[in-house]
């Protein structure tokens, strides 16, 4: 008489999606009823009607010219010099306290990174913290 003392196989785990799928759709359902869509306007309002233009609010700008040799015009007035110590005492005094300016930096394409870096440095120095670049679209065939 022999024995076998071979070990039974274990049985390949397998992985049964359909409990899965209904715990899910469970899950959807509730959500989706316990969801409530409540108006949040419990008066009826009629607002007035103004038949006046709405006037555009434009922030005040500075716009800063920067040639592609490097040299500043703030506002259509030369700087003279290229440093950024000059350049923020001239965004200064054209800002005149004033922090809400929108400086504007148009320049050059082929104008020196450090030139625009220059006066991102000069107006966190003048205190104007609101800066842009300007751009110019590209044409149809580019």
């Amino acid at each position: 008489m022999s024995l076998n003392f071979r070990k039974p196989r274990p049985e390949e785990p397998e992985i049964n999606l359909i409990p899965f799928i209904d715990v899910l759709l469970v899950i959807l359902i509730f959500l989706m009823l316990s969801t409530t869509y409540s108006k949040f306007t419990e008066l009826q309002v009629t607002l007035p009607v103004a038949e006046a233009e709405k006037l555009r609010e434009r922030p005040r700008e500075i716009i800063v010219a920067v040639s592609a040799d490097g040299r500043y015009v703030v506002n259509r007035k030369p700087v003279d010099g290229r440093s950024v110590e000059l350049l923020a005492a001239e965004l200064s005094a054209v800002a005149a306290g004033s922090t809400d300016l929108v400086v504007i930096v148009s320049a050059d394409a082929t104008a020196a990174h450090q030139s625009v870096v220059n006066v991102m440095d000069a107006a966190r120095r003048a205190g104007l913290a609101r800066l842009t670049f300007a751009t110019q679209s590209g044409g149809e065939g580019r």
